[in-house]
């Protein structure tokens, strides 16, 4: 079992940046596909980015050129680093992980897909 603990997440005024960090509570990376995923208020969720155990990302069109993810293999812990942050930016972010990144590019931003989800942190961006 795996714990998945998220922070970072607050107010922004629009043009800003946040950094969120996700916390595993045991290594993860071996073999292992880990993103960002977002929900906004009566949307359904959406994948934000993800990364492979090899460093491989892949990114939603949406925030493409804006947001970075990363992972620090030592610290167990997964990063969104976000920038130019937009108003349409504001949603819950959850990280979320899944033992095998085979394929990964094909399904990443299938929520179905993971079997590990983080309880979420608050994003909000004002214009």
């Amino acid at each position: 079992q795996v714990q998945l603990v998220e922070s970072g997440g607050g107010s922004v005024q629009a043009g800003g940046s946040l950094r969120l960090s996700c916390a595993a509570s045991r290594a993860t990376y071996s073999s292992s596909c880990m993103a960002w995923f977002r929900q906004a208020l009566g949307k359904e969720r959406e994948g934000v980015a993800a990364i492979d155990s090899d460093g491989s990302t892949s990114y939603a069109d949406s925030v493409k050129g804006r947001f970075t993810i990363s992972q620090d293999n030592a610290k167990n812990t997964l990063y969104l680093q976000m920038a130019s942050l937009k108003p349409e930016d504001t949603a819950m972010y959850y990280c979320a992980a899944r033992y095998s990144a085979t394929g990964y590019r094909r399904w990443w931003a299938s929520s179905s897909r993971y079997d590990y989800w983080g309880q979420g942190t608050q994003v909000t961006v004002s214009s």
